[in-house]
């Protein structure tokens, strides 16, 4: 979804190729054999395969919202959050969503260990609850942080949505509910058919 938003906002052209991950196209593991999305293929071949670098990638091209010139703050604290999203709450959240995957972590109770996760998550989730307070993460305007962690924010939200809307989070409430409603976010997430390849 991230690097959607920074194509969009943008204003790039580019052929969106949409594919089931367990059925993965030939042409995908050509250009990326991790096999993981998004896999952005340029003009002259380079493959840049992570979402942050295409955003980065993208916005360093045209920023015509200013994503990149955040209204307060360093870059280097733009990019610490980041990498704690990246990082820390990246991992909380894939074992607080899918605890069944992680078998020889979770050894007991799967509910406890998400649990134990949501709550590593949520610490995370406190400190940005605690940056929002001119609305955006670093300011009165939106800038890559907001994008590149909204869509991580999203998925733990849904999760658990009664959890997430009973916490004393009205700031990252509030900030979730206004992505969700936008244009943009509305406008990447519209369904596409899954791409097939030529015959």
């Amino acid at each position: 979804m991230r690097a959607r938003l920074a194509l969009a906002v943008s204003g790039i052209a580019y052929e969106l190729r949409e594919v089931v991950l367990r059925d993965k196209p030939a042409e995908l593991l050509a250009a990326s054999p991790k096999g993981t999305v998004p896999v952005l293929v340029l003009q002259g071949g380079q493959v840049i395969d992570e979402s942050l670098q295409i955003m980065w990638w993208a916005l360093e091209r045209n920023d015509p919202a200013y994503w990149l010139a955040p209204a307060c703050d360093t870059a280097s604290a733009v990019q610490h959050l980041l990498a704690v999203n990246d990082g820390v709450f990246k991992h909380a959240l894939d074992r607080y969503k899918y605890p069944h995957r992680y078998p020889l972590e979770s050894i007991g109770d799967l509910q406890d260990f998400a649990h134990t996760h949501r709550a590593l998550g949520a610490l995370v989730l406190r400190e940005l609850e605690s940056r929002l307070t001119d609305g955006y993460l670093f300011g009165s305007s939106c800038s890559l942080a907001d994008m590149a962690i909204l869509p991580f924010v999203r998925q733990f939200a849904h999760t658990d949505a009664a959890w997430f809307a009973g916490q004393p989070w009205p700031q990252l409430q509030g900030w979730l509910a206004r992505f969700e409603a936008s244009s943009i976010y509305n406008g990447v997430m519209r369904k596409t058919p899954v791409w097939q390849a030529p015959p």
